[in-house]
């Protein structure tokens, strides 16, 4: 389709009385695409959006529209292996899109975990625990990197991937990482985020809810973008004003 939005040709989808959509769009094109949708007298229709929900389900309702939400994992293996699908939506509208998830995922790939919004819950908790995940394999594997043995990190992560309780997927993409670049002296220690981290702490806080791994993996990441830290230079002045302590002058 040719508008961004990929729903400028609804008029002539609607016509057929009933259509099941799969969406995937970032930004305010969102908000945009069901403003165009809600426009319409169509009948029920079927919408899955792998984004973050941004309209309200309820003036969908009102015009026949049923809205899923599909939290979506996998990465750019997911077109090789299948996709891990966490659906949110009544029980009617998950029927109906079931067989597209079906052919989407591997075997018991995809599950129905609540109402709308459910779907996209589940997949930022994922994310969270992503983000812990990764900052322990980046610090274990540092610690290693910095030991006096000149460990081969390659040769540990193929190692701990047969048999050992911290083997995983990412510990295997670790290993082909190290496989390429043994001391990925190619790439920048600099990791953005792309906010799955954040709204899970915030989610954390308005819960009452401790997370201090995933809230110190996503500080870790903030760190990770600071050639300087002003905050590290207010540290070391407070010492050496208060204490004499040495500083390291530019």
């Amino acid at each position: 389709m040719a508008d961004p939005c990929g729903l400028s040709d609804f008029n002539r989808i609607a016509i057929y009385g009933h259509a099941e959509l799969f969406v995937a769009l970032m930004g305010t094109g969102v908000s945009r695409s069901l403003y165009e949708l809600t426009a319409h007298d169509a009948q029920t229709h079927v919408l899955l959006f792998d984004l973050r929900i941004e309209a309200s389900t309820e003036a969908l309702a009102r015009r026949g529209i049923h809205y899923v939400d599909v939290g979506t994992s996998g990465g750019v293996w997911g077109l090789e292996n299948g996709y891990c699908l966490m659906v949110g939506g009544s029980d009617e509208a998950f029927g109906r899109v079931e067989p597209a998830l079906r052919t989407l995922a591997p075997e018991d790939g995809y599950a129905h975990v609540g109402p709308v919004g459910a779907g996209h819950f589940t997949k930022m908790v994922h994310n969270g625990i992503e983000y812990a995940m990764l900052q322990a394999y980046g610090e274990g594997f540092e610690i290693l990197d910095a030991s006096p043995f000149e460990l081969d990190l390659h040769r540990i992560a193929a190692l701990w991937n047969h048999g050992s309780v911290v083997r995983s997927w990412l510990l295997e993409l670790a290993e082909s990482a190290f496989a390429k670049d043994p001391d990925l002296s190619q790439m920048q220690g600099y990791v953005q985020d792309s906010g799955e981290g954040r709204w899970t702490v915030f989610e954390a806080i308005n819960e009452d809810v401790p997370a201090p791994a995933i809230a110190a993996s996503l500080f870790a990441r903030f760190a990770s973008r600071q050639e300087d830290s002003f905050a590290m230079r207010v540290i070391a002045a407070l010492r050496n004003e208060f204490g004499g302590h040495a500083v390291k002058e530019k």
